[in-house]
């Protein structure tokens, strides 16, 4: 997968949390408003649904400025051992690979953590790109409005952008 130049990769925090909102708010076609919860879940005092302790976020990052960012815990929910708790890239970033390179970020810390398992939530007020990228992505229905992977780690080889 090739991404655009100056685009890189880290860790988020807590302390990510004002950049991932002013990220958040140049899509106002979602309200551009971010989940409340965020600083709440990375700081692992936010746990959705059958969530377990364990959970990561990444950012996006283009000269410093926030682009896109994820975050996945460990779960019991659905028969998974892992969830895609947050995915959501710029308006103008998208399509060039950013979210496939973050969902293959979280992936790799899925895999490290051995929960091969994971589902998504895909409501029917997500973004109408997000079921197709998911789709793209090898994600298969596992019940009304939940999608996943029987192994996660087959996206981490996968050509897509």
């Amino acid at each position: 997968m090739t991404l655009p130049a100056g685009i890189h990769f880290r860790e988020a925090t807590s302390a990510d949390v004002p950049t991932i909102a002013q990220c958040r708010r140049e899509d106002p076609a979602d309200g551009g408003v971010i989940d409340p919860r965020v600083e709440a879940y990375f700081e692992g005092r936010h746990h959705p649904q059958q969530a377990l302790l364990a959970r990561v976020g990444y950012i996006a990052l283009n000269n410093d400025v926030v682009v896109g960012y994820i975050a996945g815990h460990r779960t019991n929910r659905h028969g998974c051992s892992g969830e895609v708790q947050y995915l959501f890239v710029s308006p103008s970033w998208r399509r060039r690979g950013v979210a496939a390179a973050l969902l293959c970020l979280l992936a790799q810390w899925f895999v490290a953590q051995d929960a091969r398992r994971v589902c998504v939530g895909v409501a029917a007020d997500s973004p109408p790109q997000a079921l197709p990228f998911f789709e793209r992505l090898k994600a298969l229905p596992i019940k009304s409005h939940w999608y996943g992977w029987e192994d996660i780690g087959i996206i981490i080889d996968l050509e897509v952008g």
